[in-house]
């Protein structure tokens, strides 16, 4: 079975996560420069077979967009364009930075490793594709 990846895509940086081929377990993949984000995956959907990327959709308290959720809609577009079989979805990622802190404080991290944003933005992207693995 092929694998779902899920992104926490920032202005900077953005979190990675990705399911085990059967789609069970969710495990952080690693956090890379937004910049080279697109040619990660293209080169990452070229090693492994991922049927689905979910892309986290920030939204304000009031469920209106805000000033990224534009771009990121724009990205999944050309995400698109890799193959015609992957399928691109949204999920809200409303709270996953909050989860994601309290997921590192529970897990023992220490606090200077805690403050790393790279761990919190991949925590937050395995937040993201749990959620999302619960709706479907």
């Amino acid at each position: 079975m092929p694998r779902i990846l899920g992104i926490d895509y920032g202005q900077k940086r953005s979190g990675i996560a990705v399911t085990d081929p059967l789609q069970i377990i969710v495990n952080g993949l690693l956090t890379v420069d937004t910049s080279e984000l697109f040619e990660f995956l293209k080169s990452y959907l070229q090693k492994e077979q991922v049927e689905k990327i979910v892309l986290g959709l920030p939204r304000h308290k009031d469920g209106n967009d805000t000033y990224l959720t534009q771009e990121i809609r724009n990205f999944g577009e050309k995400l698109r364009g890799l193959s015609p079989d992957l399928n691109i979805d949204f999920h809200d990622e409303s709270f996953t930075s909050h989860t994601a802190k309290s997921f590192l404080v529970q897990s023992g991290m220490k606090k200077s490793k805690r403050r790393d944003k790279a761990e919190l933005d991949k925590m937050s992207a395995v937040v993201i594709l749990q959620e999302y693995l619960k709706h479907i």
